[in-house]
């Protein structure tokens, strides 16, 4: 019930999306409420929301608990990337099949990682995938190292010089970005601001 606008507030996110998406809003947010202190669950796991394991979370997935107040703020857009010779030894690759022998670096379970293969088109092996992690820092590492074929959004490979577009003609994948906190917590002045917040920055 608390109208203040300082306190703490706990934002959960991907680490690709803390890493890379969360710093400079989290920077305009202390600036313009500096009494206001942050605290980033950088996790691959979907947070309880219901359990109060944070106030906000930024997902890619629409929540179906009705306690739960969703927004969706926007799209992104993701692609797979290599190192430009691991690219090459592909024979540089148009479609998804062309992708048919390549090595993946596994990012979470490997079975998952298949599974969201086949969705794409591309049925992916075991053997395909020699690396597997769970940690989103460690896997963009070891694509750039030339370890294997790895996705990231456009905005954070296109901007790393040390790889390209595996499948430069090939349209991007496009997944939706979500805002969600819960009911309750809405009525909080400080979580409301953050999420507004959070909205325009996000849009």
């Amino acid at each position: 019930q608390s109208q203040r606008i300082e306190g703490p507030i706990r934002i959960t996110a991907t680490e690709a999306c803390a890493a890379h998406v969360l710093p400079p809003i989290v920077t305009r947010l202390r600036a313009a409420h500096p009494g206001i202190t942050v605290e980033i669950r950088a996790t691959n796991r979907t947070a309880d929301l219901l359990r109060r394991e944070a106030d906000i979370a930024i997902r890619n997935v629409d929540p179906r608990e009705p306690e739960l107040i969703a927004r969706k703020v926007g799209e992104d857009r993701g692609r797979p990337y290599a190192t430009p010779g691991y690219r090459s030894n592909l024979g540089h690759p148009r479609v998804w099949n062309d992708l048919a022998q390549a090595e993946f670096v596994a990012f979470g379970e490997t079975a998952g990682f298949i599974e969201g293969m086949c969705a794409l088109g591309l049925p992916v092996t075991a053997p395909q995938l020699p690396v597997q992690v769970d940690s989103y820092l460690v896997h963009w590492e070891l694509v750039k190292q030339g370890a294997g074929i790895g996705f990231n959004t456009e905005a954070v490979g296109d901007a790393e010089p040390r790889v390209c577009r595996v499948l430069p003609e090939a349209a991007p994948i496009v997944f939706p970005i979500w805002l969600v906190t819960h009911r309750e917590l809405h009525t909080s002045r400080r979580v409301r601001m953050v999420f507004d917040l959070l909205c325009d920055a996000l849009s």
